[in-house]
């Protein structure tokens, strides 16, 4: 098996996506092309090899399209095969869950851990190894007191992201999962006094 690694500039943020066919390894986003690929790379199991491939086809182009809309806090639909088999079953069952956060909504590191019958420190480990940023918005996940808690690309990103994605939202809602419920607030919690 061999992965193509794709990257792009896209609004002055490189993109770049892992793919084998019509799966997807990984995604990330930085700055720099450097970091982007850095991250990327990263979150590649050990034992499948890659290579960087310039010419992106339909798929990275529309994959990396896709995540420069979610950084630019558009309303993006997707349906992206992720590969997700080399994760533990923690891992999937936490970033399977938070793909169901929608745009203009965040939800906590202890409500995702009840949820999942987790804690709050595996969630944030799980957050912090998410190789699917931002398809999987982990910016999303912030401290129980609405604070911004941690984010790998940085607390500014974070915090820009989310505020392109406040929609105004007033009233928190609930998501039903399996035999449980998730919480998720507005965006706008974030900024209350």
């Amino acid at each position: 098996m061999m992965i193509n690694v794709y990257h792009k500039k896209l609004d002055n943020v490189w993109y770049a996506a892992a793919l084998e066919h019509d799966k997807v390894f990984a995604t990330s986003f930085a700055l720099t092309e450097s970091e982007a690929l850095k991250c990327l790379l990263r979150e590649l199991p050990n034992n499948l090899c890659f290579q960087i491939t310039e010419d992106p086809n339909l798929l990275a182009e529309k994959l990396l399209a896709t995540l420069n809309s979610i950084f630019m806090g558009k309303d993006t639909s997707w349906n992206f095969k992720l590969e997700m088999a080399h994760l533990p079953n923690y891992s999937r069952m936490v970033l399977g869950l938070l793909k169901k956060v929608p745009v203009g909504y965040v939800t906590t590191y202890g409500t995702l851990a009840k949820a999942t019958k987790g804690g709050p420190r595996a969630v944030g480990r799980v957050m912090a190894t998410n190789p699917f940023a931002p398809l999987i918005p982990c910016h999303r996940v912030v401290m129980s007191d609405f604070s911004l808690g941690g984010y790998s690309g940085g607390l500014d990103i974070k915090q820009r992201i989310l505020k392109r994605e406040d929609r105004g939202y007033k009233e928190p809602r609930m998501i039903n999962v399996d035999d449980s419920v998730l919480a998720i607030y507005p965006v706008g919690f974030l900024w209350k006094d």
